[in-house]
């Protein structure tokens, strides 16, 4: 059996990746990022992408200039 839901790739303020449902309404904290797809398609997209997890606040502070 396929799997032929659409979906579409979100992103949050801290940087962090998710799929939802495209027809859905985005959650509270999220935006479309601009990838749509099966749900299959959007996951090898989120692996391109997202290349470092951590979230956008830590890795900020992981570059900042000590004192």
């Amino acid at each position: 059996m396929t799997d032929d839901r659409r979906f579409r790739v979100v992103i949050n303020d801290e940087e962090q990746y998710s799929v939802w449902p495209a027809d859905g309404e985005l959650p509270a904290g999220w935006r479309a990022e601009g990838f749509e797809g099966v749900k299959r398609e959007c996951l090898a997209h989120i692996d391109s992408v997202w290349t470092d997890m951590r979230p956008a606040s830590l890795r900020r502070r992981a570059t900042a200039p000590t004192s």
